[in-house]
């Protein structure tokens, strides 16, 4: 192989890592976009911000109710921070804590009736806000889409498995 081939050969790879790099920053943008006009949103139209929700559609989903653990555990947050976000809305009425009837050194963190109607409609309008930025892909690109970003996901996964 003579110098200018390498040469080539090295700026070929080069030219890959920048495009990965720029479609890393790609959906970073897109990330950082949407969910910051869905916090405003929430602000504006519920005044509720995004962690609150959050941290009740992961309440939602298991009505049963959670640890502050499994509620950190869910969200990849500190237990401070859920901490926190489970008292303002314990004040505002959508969430009860109550003492685990297992183990009584944990709680059990569940949404109200109040939490859970409040909920459905924050949900709706959340879902309503996501069809509308992303339905200028249609419906083909955005299953096509999805399925991309799963296998990157898996990738992900499997990478961070081996190191």
């Amino acid at each position: 192989m003579n110098d200018s081939s390498v040469a080539l050969d090295y700026r070929a790879s080069d030219a890959k890592q920048r495009d990965s790099v720029r479609l890393w920053l790609r959906l970073l943008t897109c990330t950082r976009i949407i969910e910051k006009q869905v916090k405003r949103r929430f602000a504006d139209q519920y005044d509720i911000t995004l962690p609150r929700f959050d941290v009740m559609a992961a309440l939602d989903r298991h009505p049963e109710g959670m640890t502050m653990g499994q509620l950190s555990q869910a969200l990849l947050v500190s237990n401070g921070n859920v901490t926190g976000v489970v008292q303002a809305l314990v004040r505002d009425g959508y969430v009860g804590v109550a003492p685990s009837p297992t183990d009584g050194r944990s709680s059990i963190v569940r949404l109200t009736e109040q939490g859970r109607h409040c909920f459905t409609g924050l949900a709706e309008a959340h879902q309503d806000w996501i069809d509308a930025m992303l339905g200028g892909l249609g419906h083909d690109r955005q299953t096509t889409l999805y399925e991309l970003l799963g296998t990157l996901k898996d990738t992900l996964a499997a990478q961070n498995g081996k190191g």
